[in-house]
């Protein structure tokens, strides 16, 4: 005997107007549930979160929507929300011939995007020694993972001091990380914990702002040392992360290291560390 084909007379039956039908889903389909526009480059958005995703706050996760060819297309994006939210939140450039950008920044509330939920990363910190002060040290759209390390009272607990330097353009595009770090001392989960350990150290490069210049000029001049009233970076008790671009990354490596400080991993937690996954 055969086995007797249920699909067939599935696909049989009439649709009548009690029939939902139901929308076709992504692979790993998650809803888009807000998105705001900040400047012709830069967006943010927010998704529904996967019950079973699990992540600690500073991974990335990959991220999009189905290409033209009918396949999955990818990109590595930090989880801007702390490990604790209820959704979560994306902070993404825009790149008008961009592959994934270029579409991506049409979406609206309602829609849906792939999520593999995925969590990896090395700005944890798991990753570092304890210390006294941590350094984030960000530019563009790599203040995304700074933004859910901000929102998590583990950072809060671990040090003392926290500093959140944040380079870019424009003021316009600082916009994000302003206001979000003006929420938090407001914050009603956190609010208490950040208390006066959080500095906000922005710069601006092309547009004129209360501070011009790249973070890596003022580290080495001195000046974001005597701004903040601060005798320099020590290896004993100071831990930083860094995410931007490859030029930045690699030229934060090189300053910092001269202050002592050594890379660090998941598996062998040091002084420092450097998010290596870009957005295109």
């Amino acid at each position: 005997m055969g086995i007797t084909p249920i699909l067939t007379m599935t696909e049989l039956k009439p649709v009548t107007d009690a029939t939902p039908i139901k929308t076709p889903m992504l692979p790993d389909a998650q809803t888009v549930t807000a998105v705001e526009h900040f400047t012709d480059r830069l967006f943010s958005f927010r998704t529904t979160r996967p019950q079973s995703l699990r992540f600690r706050s500073g991974e990335f996760v990959m991220i999009g929507l189905v290409g033209d060819n009918g396949k999955p297309l990818l990109r590595a994006y930090s989880i801007a929300s702390p490990s604790w939210d209820d959704e979560l939140e994306f902070y993404s450039i825009k790149v008008q011939d961009g592959p994934l950008t270029s579409k991506l920044q049409h979406i609206q509330p309602g829609d849906q995007i792939i999520l593999r939920p995925k969590p990896v990363g090395t700005l944890v910190h798991d990753a570092l020694l304890p210390g006294k002060r941590i350094w984030f040290f960000a530019t563009g759209t790599g203040f995304a993972p700074f933004a859910s390390l901000l929102r998590d009272p583990e950072t809060y607990e671990q040090y003392d001091e926290v500093i959140i330097t944040h380079t870019c353009r424009d003021v316009a595009e600082l916009e994000y990380g302003r206001r979000l770090v003006e929420s938090l001392p407001d914050d009603p989960l956190i609010g208490e914990l950040v208390g006066d350990k959080l500095k906000y150290y922005p710069t601006t490069t092309r547009e004129q702002s209360p501070k011009m210049g790249r973070i890596t000029t003022l580290l080495k001049d001195g000046t974001v040392f005597k701004d903040l009233g601060i005798d320099g970076i020590n290896p004993d008790t100071d831990r930083a992360m860094v995410c931007g671009s490859m030029g930045l990354n690699t030229d934060l490596k090189e300053i910092l290291e001269s202050f002592g400080l050594r890379e660090g991993a998941n598996s062998d937690p040091a002084e420092y560390v450097v998010e290596k996954a870009f957005v295109g």
